[in-house]
């Protein structure tokens, strides 16, 4: 779950909402700075699924005691999280072995791989023979820049569909969240320099250098969860009771 706080309510975006988003922004990319192309299905299929970990979890948000709101994803409890999020790179690779690949290499980046964390070093050791694997059966067809590539891809359309929630729409560049204020962290051949943010104004985001092919609408599906309804009816209550909302944003 993705949460923001507010004074009388809480967003939360379903993780799953989220990464299709994510899918729409790698289905806009440019064709003429996308390497191996004859990959792109199963790449944007990897954006679009990334996050299906969540979904059953998402289904019953846990309340954060600590923090006084719900559990999002940064802070949820590690062992559910990390079991959830084996399964769902194996529901990705029932479909498509490269898709997996992707994913693996996604949640893997999380974590510290010199934890000693019993929880995190198995989930690692477990990923990296996957993805091992993986790669020695896919050697011959997908050169490891392509890998590259399509991995940075995927992290930066997760990271601009967070950008684009955690930011409430129109607001100014000194008022940004920190996570993603001064850019991107990934970088592209055939783009020079950091790709940049910037609510323009309610609806519309500017992406600069703009790797998009032409403008386009997306669609962010969430909650906004009454906190005295929580209080009264229950967390589980109040999020199954309160109708989604849609946040149309325009990329220019």
């Amino acid at each position: 779950m993705i949460v923001t706080s507010f004074y009388d309510h809480f967003k939360m975006m379903a993780q799953h909402d989220h990464a299709l988003v994510s899918g729409e922004l790698a289905s806009q990319w440019s064709s003429s700075i996308f390497e191996g192309t004859v990959y792109r299905n199963e790449v944007e299929y990897a954006v679009s699924q990334h996050d299906c970990a969540w979904i059953p979890l998402d289904r019953e948000p846990l309340w954060n005691k600590e923090k006084g709101q719900p559990h999002s994803f940064i802070d949820f409890p590690l062992q559910p999280k990390v079991e959830h999020y084996e399964q769902g790179i194996n529901q990705v690779e029932d479909h498509s072995e490269y898709a997996a690949l992707l994913c693996s290499l996604h949640y893997t980046s999380f974590f510290d791989r010199n934890s000693l964390d019993p929880t995190i070093s198995n989930f690692i050791s477990r990923e990296m023979s996957r993805q091992n694997q993986i790669k020695k059966i896919l050697k011959a067809q997908v050169p490891e820049k392509y890998i590259d590539f399509h991995f940075h891809l995927l992290q930066f359309c997760d990271d601009l569909s967070l950008y684009m929630f955690l930011n409430e729409p129109g607001t100014s560049k000194e008022e940004e969240t920190p996570m993603f204020k001064e850019g991107f962290r990934q970088r592209f051949n055939g783009i020079t320099g950091e790709i940049k943010a910037k609510w323009l104004d309610e609806q519309s985001v500017a992406v600069t250098p703009n790797p998009f092919a032409n403008p386009f609408k997306v669609e962010i599906a969430y909650k906004q969860v009454s906190k005295i309804d929580i209080k009264q009816r229950g967390l589980q209550q109040a999020y199954d009771l309160s109708p989604f909302k849609l946040r149309e944003v325009f990329i220019v």
